[in-house]
């Protein structure tokens, strides 16, 4: 395969989002070789046709964007704010499941007057009356403005902060911060609080691509379906269990009927109805092993269901994929390709 063809993947290089970046690719089949921390490079050996280049998570985007790779995993608050005016990054998947975090507006604990958007609005008048600006810290400067001037709050001004953004306010370059968060501790430990209204936007690990670089090679489109079609699979396998039962019964017909008598109404049917087969022992008999796979929440009323009609020796699996008819992402992400 020549360079051309071969799809690049940035990935995040450390922390909590290249831990769970890692755990997902491994539950997927697509285990990333990385010899050792160090190196800025990797690969998937379920996927030769595909390199990896670790870069820090909040340098993704732009490693997307300039075409220095195809596609890319980084947070959504970080594609948020620098997607405003590149049209050639498309998200493909704006939800893979974890990194959660909020981008969030906090202000000193000791502003007891203040706890909630409206309560900042006044602030801002009060500040103007002044002759001051409310002066806000933040790494987010287009989310935050756009989010405060629609919200009909104007008078303030940003602040760029390069170190700890919790530390802003009482080192006094600031007044309050727009920041993430995603347990809110480091938030408590600068006596700082969240005031009530005031969530930006809600944040996880999400997958780009280079709309330009992937419209250009079939290849390059063939091994994103690949990726996205077993991401998706093992994604949507964690939502069923698949269960398997010993039934008695005269045929696998009269178990059948059996079976879906008012199944509909409790959800139990499963994916397409049960599976039925004859169990062979050697010995003469009336025996039908019989799976159904349904809702990880219709678990124990499918072991119900099962055991009115005779089931025993019942055993439950995860399975570690669940394909549909065709990749509702794949579709999805052609569609923002055109």
């Amino acid at each position: 395969m020549t360079k051309d063809n071969i799809l690049r993947i940035a990935l995040p290089s450390k922390g909590a989002l290249a831990n769970g970046t890692m755990n997902l690719l491994s539950a997927c089949g697509l285990g990333v070789s990385r010899p050792n921390e160090r190196q800025y490079f990797g690969s998937i050996p379920a996927l030769p046709q595909v390199k990896i280049l670790f870069q820090r998570a909040a340098d993704i985007f732009t490693k997307v964007e300039e075409g220095s790779v195809d596609l890319g995993i980084t947070g959504y608050d970080v594609v948020s704010e620098e997607s405003q005016s590149h049209d050639d990054v498309i998200v493909i998947w704006d939800k893979l499941g974890y990194g959660k975090c909020k981008l969030v507006l906090a202000v000193p604990e000791s502003w007891v007057d203040v706890s909630s958007i409206e309560d900042l609005a006044e602030l801002t008048l009060l500040f103007r009356d002044k002759g001051k600006n409310l002066r806000i810290a933040t790494k987010y400067h287009h989310l935050t403005q756009k989010w405060l001037y629609e919200k009909l709050i104007v008078h303030f001004s940003l602040v760029a902060v390069q170190g700890a953004m919790e530390a802003a306010p009482s080192m006094g370059y600031a007044d309050m911060i727009a920041d993430i968060t995603s347990t809110g501790t480091t938030l408590r430990e600068n006596r700082l609080k969240q005031i009530e209204g005031g969530i930006l936007l809600d944040s996880q690990a999400c997958l780009i691509g280079n709309k330009r670089l992937l419209q250009e090679s079939e290849i390059k489109l063939e091994t994103t379906k690949v990726f996205l079609e077993l991401m998706e699979a093992q994604m949507e396998s964690k939502k069923y269990v698949s269960i398997t039962a010993n039934v008695d019964g005269k045929s696998a017909d009269e178990i059948g009927d059996r079976l879906m008598y008012k199944s509909e109404l409790t959800g139990i049917s499963g994916l397409q109805g049960p599976t039925i087969a004859k169990v062979y022992s050697g010995e003469k008999n009336d025996w039908y092993a019989v799976t159904i796979v349904v809702k990880q929440n219709m678990l124990l009323p499918a072991i119900n269901h099962l055991r009115k009609v005779g089931g025993t020796d019942m055993t439950v699996s995860t399975p570690n994929y669940v394909f549909a008819s065709k990749s509702q992402i794949y579709e999805e992400f052609l569609s923002k390709l055109n």
